[in-house]
């Protein structure tokens, strides 16, 4: 007979969900009040945005050259092909921007960040620091969240850039097109609601992934065994969360300011 039973894994999610919130109001509370590690906040700054920088820009180069190049097909029907531009900047200021570099951060962070607060939890630091005094929360999760809302946003932004960039390449060497029409036609398809949702979208993925990161990490238990598994749930749950919140925020944005 199995022992799979509804009810009790409906509670454990329920439990999962209420510690990972009280963990989230934790660190978010501790960003008001000192005492605040800067230090900690800076090097974790370092780690998360420089050390992300190299996948986050190939990422994002790449993937504007592959929608300028899968673009001309469709719009050579329509005699569109100039308006390549257009369809570069729009897919990635609005949603393949922070959406990609949301996703490999959480690749590369959220399984980083899982790990690290795993092994300290197994080896019993975490456990060390309470003793000393120092509220885990406030010395290892705020800085990791910080760090990563603050530089997310950025990294967005270049990702966004070298995409219409490798969009510009494609179009220029490949389709024909002319260099001033295309940054012309990339310029005038932006407008205030399409700047606003992506550069919005980077700031919840970054709270999300360091935050799902950190809660696997703070929450391990069973030794080395339980840190590669937390590492794994870690990198699922925030890709999972910023795909729907990618959703839910596309959708709001539409009401507020249209397609």
């Amino acid at each position: 007979m199995s022992s799979f039973s509804p009810t009790k894994l409906a509670k454990r999610w329920i439990l999962a969900l209420q510690e990972y919130s009280l963990l989230v109001f934790r660190a978010v509370g501790s960003f008001f009040s000192p005492p605040i590690y800067w230090g900690d906040i800076f090097l974790q700054m370092d780690s998360i945005g420089f050390g992300s920088l190299p996948i986050v820009l190939l990422t994002g180069f790449f993937t504007g050259c592959v929608l300028a190049l899968q673009s001309e097909t469709g719009l050579k029907q329509f005699g569109a092909v100039s308006m390549t531009g257009r369809l570069v900047a729009l897919s990635m200021v609005k949603e393949l921007g922070p959406v990609l570099t949301g996703l490999m951060m959480a690749g590369r962070n959220s399984s980083g960040m899982a790990s690290e607060l795993g092994s300290m939890q197994v080896t019993e630091q975490v456990d060390a620091m309470r003793a000393l005094g120092v509220d885990p929360i406030r010395k290892l999760v705020l800085p990791r969240i910080a760090a990563t809302v603050f530089m997310l946003f950025f990294l967005t932004i270049l990702s966004d850039t070298v995409g219409m960039a490798g969009g510009a390449l494609v179009s220029v060497s490949l389709l024909g097109l002319n260099i001033s029409s295309y940054l012309h036609t990339s310029y005038r398809a932006l407008v205030f609601g399409d700047i606003v949702q992506g550069l919005l979208k980077p700031v919840f993925f970054g709270f999300i992934l360091a935050s799902v990161g950190c809660y696997f990490g703070m929450s391990t238990k069973g030794g080395t065994q339980g840190v590669g598994r937390a590492t794994t749930q870690a990198v699922v749950v925030a890709n999972v969360f910023i795909i729907v919140v990618d959703f839910l925020l596309s959708r709001l944005m539409i009401v507020f300011f249209g397609g």
